[in-house]
């Protein structure tokens, strides 16, 4: 089953549980990858209250998600390094702070791959033996947790996105959602960082993406850094907690 067919079904989200890296510049210029569409694109961050979209969890969730607590998940994945900033915010608490949230994390490598999966007609590439890009860790007293990744590649069908799950200190989940990126931060990366990215420019847009065509006002992150010194992503994420 290809995996554009495996997302047009629309997986709910529900029932779902869950090493050096290479930082350079592609040449000798700092290529200022800045968001240009603004600093601050969700607009829970701006005073409104808006639980976040619920997105399917497939096709590759982690599979033993409490086995890979850790801040960096990049293992030996290559890429553009990146920092996730994710805050939690609870809906039940006028979007106060949701400290101590179990927060996953996933997304496929540079050449659009997920690891712990393949050798099969959705992902050819077999890296079952493998779990890197993956991470669980827990929201501190400001419903924040943070990872040390690199910036994600794309495959058919889909727009550049970051999976993750949210669960209460429970375990119960919350929200399963992703994280969009702008085109203006993928074009910059994609058509600059040729020597980690081959593949060219991403061949599906968030307007035309099967998860973020009805809309991806909050679930689009805000990106900093350069290309040359690496990313810092932030991103608030609502949940009714």
């Amino acid at each position: 089953m290809e995996r554009k067919e495996f997302l047009k079904r629309g997986l709910s989200a529900l029932g779902a549980a869950t090493v050096a890296p290479v930082l350079a510049a592609c040449n000798k210029t700092t290529v200022d990858a800045t968001d240009t569409t603004g600093t601050t694109q969700n607009p829970n961050t701006t005073g409104a209250c808006t639980v976040t979209p619920a997105e399917t969890i497939g096709p590759f969730p982690t599979k033993n998600p409490a086995a890979l607590i850790r801040n960096d998940i990049r293992a030996n994945s290559l890429g553009i390094v990146m920092t996730l900033n994710i805050t939690v915010l609870n809906k039940n608490t006028s979007c106060g702070a949701l400290a101590g949230a179990i927060m996953d994390v996933w997304h496929c490598d540079k050449d659009g791959n997920y690891s712990e999966y393949g050798g099969t007609g959705m992902q050819s590439t077999n890296l079952t033996a493998v779990s890197f890009l993956r991470g669980r860790q827990t929201t501190d007293a400001s419903g924040l947790a943070t990872y040390t990744t690199v910036f994600p590649g794309w495959y058919n069908g889909r727009a550049p996105h970051i999976h993750v799950q949210i669960f209460n200190a429970a375990g119960k989940s919350l929200l399963v959602t992703q994280i969009a990126f702008s085109k203006a931060v993928c074009d910059e990366v994609y058509g600059t960082a040729t020597n980690f990215y081959t593949k060219g420019l991403q061949n599906t847009t968030n307007e035309r993406d099967n998860v973020f065509s009805d809309g991806f006002s909050t679930e689009l992150a805000t990106i900093t850094g350069s290309i040359a010194t690496g990313f810092a992503l932030t991103h608030t994420i609502v949940v009714n907690g």
